[in-house]
């Protein structure tokens, strides 16, 4: 199998929950991925849906009282390059100092094909060509400390809440370049004005020494594009990083993205509730809801044929702008339910138009498709098989309103 076409991060059954004095909240309830080299995943759905909670459970960072509860986060670390802090780095001192409390033992893959082929019975800490399971490693432990910020990166979603007020944008710059690598002072404060200076901001070395609050929300943006990029990740975690700026300012930071993302040559995982985003840098869509994927596909198959009744429902949902005469706007009736008030069966049935009793009988597989070399993905009773899925007639639903596009 070519390396492009072997999974980057492959997520499967993955499990966030909050507990609280009320219950349990389930923000991410089962959640299957799959990112490939080089390759974005929007990951779309009302606020509420798990989106965020998702790339956080992916970074390791969700916090107290959520833990991850069940689920494998498989990465596959770069070809040759050893799992752990490099010799010298800030973090080499943090592993050293850890080497009497070992970690969990890490998953290890060592198959070529798509899944995990089995734990390796070593201590795991190098992954070699193999992918490693991310789920079991100690959030504040020198492995995911290793990764976080060096393998995978993130942009949060509001960069004032994110940045530090207390210490410049250089010294927040430097400080993760010199975590992870072994590179001198100067060297570092050259990387890190070269990496604004990549993402557009100007005069670098003058915003070097500027606090988050001296910059405007376009330039803070730009600052945690730069912090997230300066390692030169395999994989970006983008989270709604267009929020709050003026349509300008967007299309600035979604050019940026895609320029970094060519010249790094890195996935990105984009979340966002932006359909028109998704139709503009998207290669594949998962849709989520309440926690779950109701549906994952090519960028193309989602506007063109959407099966879920949900995702049917955010698309009818945009104002046709070719339009005669007033129209009314197409809403989604209700809102989507409490976490701790989870409808029985289908998360969705609540609000759905095509609801049966089947729905509410219990919860509905994901179901794959048969076509195309990466087939698509509906979680819905109407589409009880494969040939439902790809025909895109699901049963008691009025047959898709567009051929289907080739994947």
């Amino acid at each position: 199998m070519a390396e492009q076409d072997q999974p980057l991060l492959r997520v499967r059954g993955l499990k966030t929950q909050f507990a609280v004095r009320e219950g349990t909240v389930r923000a991410v309830d089962g959640v299957d991925l799959t990112i490939r080299p080089g390759e974005t995943l929007c990951v779309v759905g009302e606020s509420g849906c798990g989106k965020s909670i998702t790339g956080r459970s992916i970074m390791q960072l969700v916090d107290e009282p959520g833990r991850i509860t069940a689920g494998e986060i498989w990465f596959r670390n770069r070809p040759g390059v050893k799992l752990g802090p490099e010799p010298g780095s800030g973090l080499r001192r943090a592993w050293r100092r850890n080497d009497r409390k070992p970690e969990r033992s890490l998953s290890l893959s060592k198959g070529k094909g798509d899944e995990p082929q089995g734990p390796s019975t070593g201590s795991g800490h190098e992954g070699h060509d193999g992918m490693i399971d991310l789920a079991p490693l100690p959030t504040g432990g020198p492995a995911m400390r290793a990764i976080r910020g060096k393998e995978i990166s993130m942009i949060f979603q509001e960069p004032m809440a994110s940045l530090s007020p207390v210490h410049t944008i250089g010294r927040q710059l430097t400080e993760m370049i010199m975590l992870h690598e072994r590179v001198s002072a100067a060297d570092a404060r050259d990387r890190a004005i070269d990496a604004l200076r990549r993402v557009g901001l100007p005069s670098p070395e003058k915003r070097f020494d500027a606090y988050s609050f001296e910059l405007s929300g376009g330039m803070r943006q730009r600052a945690m594009i730069a912090m997230a990029i300066v390692c030169e990740p395999q994989l970006l975690i983008a989270d709604e990083p267009t929020t709050a700026l003026d349509v300008t300012t967007q299309r600035q930071i979604l050019e940026l993205l895609r320029r970094m993302q060519d010249e790094l040559g890195m996935a990105m995982m984009f979340i966002t509730h932006d359909l028109g985003v998704v139709a503009e840098i998207a290669d594949r869509v998962a849709v989520m809801y309440l926690g779950m994927v109701v549906e994952e596909c090519d960028v193309r198959q989602l506007f063109a044929s959407p099966r879920h009744p949900y995702t049917r429902a955010l698309l009818a949902s945009i104002p046709d702008l070719e339009a005669t005469g007033r129209q009314r706007l197409s809403t989604i009736r209700g809102t989507v339910p409490h976490p701790l008030n989870r409808p029985d069966g289908c998360p969705f049935v609540t609000r759905c138009d095509h609801a049966i009793d089947d729905c509410s009988a219990g919860l509905p597989p994901m179901i794959d498709g048969a076509a195309g070399a990466r087939p698509r993905g509906v979680r819905c009773v109407h589409y009880p098989d494969a040939a439902a899925v790809d025909d895109g007639i699901g049963r008691d639903l009025d047959p898709a309103a567009h051929a289907e596009v080739a994947s």
